[in-house]
């Protein structure tokens, strides 16, 4: 018999590195040890094929930042879901927007949620802004071979710091690498476009009303230029969601404030596109020289 062994099989080695109060303040490291089969798949047989969220922003204004995204989900060259949501509240101080793989990108932030109202129930008070980030990027990590087979999540985190008292910005890789921006960011498939389209409207100050214009005009843009990302429809009613965050907390932007500007902004595209051109010469008046 190995002098090591304790009652019922088990090493002493073993015993000492067990938790003694349980998992701690993580609900992931909970469902791990108690019901595994509840985490997101992460393992696959081959490369799957899913509807991708594609176009998300986040804008900093002067109290705080503006989290927005289109509503078009693809698959290949087609619209899976033309209202799919993408823009999530994690608690009332921050919020998620997803890009890449749908089903397992909703799946994440839902952990997320549940993650955070844990911590603050165990804990007795709530991650930071920077811890809340930490913890989504330990996420993405852990969804890495998964990503490596087709389902990528590459979420936008943004929220207001209540220590710093402002507005704060975080980006990711599939590795879980978390990078800040200062001002601005957007990823997705018409990313790049409405990065392009920022650059040139933001400006220190911005108030909040100007911020979500700023946003307006960068999901316009990039749904301009990319085809998997979703304009302003109509004739359906469906419009982008946009989520602002301040120290007062989270406020959803409401629709028919995003439909009015979206509406005004159309019409200032279309005067802009039917206004004279004073250098073109009217063929039908102009004489020939002698």
């Amino acid at each position: 018999m190995d002098p090591m062994d304790t009652s019922g099989g088990r090493r002493a080695g073993d015993i000492l590195r067990m938790p003694v109060y349980g998992p701690g303040s993580s609900f992931t490291d909970l469902l791990k040890t108690a019901a595994p089969d509840h985490l997101p798949a992460t393992k696959l047989d081959g490369p799957i094929h899913a509807p991708e969220g594609t176009t998300v922003l986040a804008v900093r204004f002067s109290d705080g930042v503006i989290v927005a995204g289109d509503r078009r989900a693809t698959e290949g060259f087609q619209i899976a879901h033309r209202s799919i949501e993408k823009v999530f509240a994690a608690d009332d101080m921050s919020a998620v927007a997803i890009a890449g793989a749908a089903g397992p990108a909703v799946e994440m932030v839902r952990l997320f949620q549940t993650e955070l109202e844990y911590y603050e129930k165990v804990e007795g008070e709530r991650l930071t802004l920077e811890g809340k980030a930490n913890k989504l990027s330990q996420m993405i990590r852990a969804n890495l071979p998964a990503a490596m087979q087709g389902l990528a999540v590459v979420p936008l985190f943004a929220g207001y710091d209540e220590g710093r008292r402002l507005g704060r910005i975080f980006k990711y890789d599939i590795t879980g690498g978390r990078y800040e921006e200062d001002d601005y960011h957007a990823t997705g498939s018409g990313g790049k476009d409405a990065r392009s389209s920022l650059k040139k409207r933001f400006k220190e100050g911005l108030t909040r009303a100007e911020c979500v214009k700023v946003a307006i005009e960068a999901l316009f843009d990039a749904a301009d230029e990319d085809v998997g990302t979703g304009g302003p429809d109509l004739m359906r009613g469906i419009f982008p969601t946009m989520v602002a965050i301040s120290g007062e907390g989270s406020v959803e932007i409401a629709e028919d404030e995003i439909k009015d500007l979206f509406e005004e902004l159309i019409g200032e595209r279309r005067e802009s596109m039917l206004l004279p051109d004073t250098h073109a010469v009217d063929v039908r008046r102009a004489k020939p020289e002698k």
